[in-house]
């Protein structure tokens, strides 16, 4: 007989005359050692990183598009019998549903709702990844990234409208300082009293000169 210390965070599949014969869990186990094959599975989360690929919007226009994926082992035995590499094949279908997104939308759209992107993949892999023994913990979108030409055009586009806000609040605080006057100069036409009072209280500061005509 063999043995075999299993960890808290891990599983080992066991395999007999090549038949899945179980799941060691944590401790220390014997096992007969003619005939067995055992494989660890590792549960604790990990991160697989989904690179950028170049990829058209519905208006033809080339992004990139890069993702992180939080995975964990839900089913040792499903996860080392379903396929030779579950991560590979939900890294590839990530990327196939970042194409699909993509070319469901034109890049405004894609851009304005690129936080939603993580709870969309998410519905999309969650299934596929259970066929794996896997659950998908979250999905982080990391970068749209665009071409330099159009990161320049959005550049300058963000410019002139920055640049329009600042000259519409300052042809308003015109417009506000005008009407002000407007209303000064009203109101001293229909009460001269007050431009009297008002120079009165000027001339009691200091260093005011006032000067008085004859007339």
């Amino acid at each position: 007989m063999a043995k075999v210390t299993v960890m808290e965070y891990e599983r080992v599949v066991r395999f007999v005359d090549g038949r899945l014969a179980g799941v060691f869990g944590p401790g220390r186990h014997a096992y007969r050692w003619r005939g067995t094959r055992l494989e660890r599975v590792d549960l604790r989360p990990r991160l697989v990183a989904v690179t950028g690929q170049e990829m058209l919007t519905a208006d033809r226009l080339v992004v990139k598009i890069s993702a992180t994926l939080r995975l964990a082992v839900a089913d040792p035995a499903l996860f080392v019998t379903s396929a030779q590499d579950p991560l590979q094949e939900l890294y590839l279908r990530t990327q196939v549903e970042l194409r699909t997104a993509a070319g469901e939308a034109d890049l405004e759209a894609l851009l304005a709702a690129r936080s939603q992107l993580p709870s969309r993949l998410t519905g999309a892999l969650a299934e596929a990844a259970r066929g794996y023994g896997v659950d998908v913990l979250e999905v982080t979108v990391r970068d749209v990234m665009l071409p330099g030409e159009l990161r320049r055009a959005y550049a300058d586009t963000a410019l002139a409208k920055e640049r329009g806000r600042a000259e519409l609040e300052r042809a308003r605080a015109e417009a506000a300082a005008l009407r002000s006057l407007a209303n000064t100069a009203k109101l001293l036409e229909d009460h001269p009293a007050l431009l009297r009072l008002r120079a009165l209280q000027t001339a009691g500061q200091t260093g005011t000169t006032l000067v008085l005509h004859a007339d």
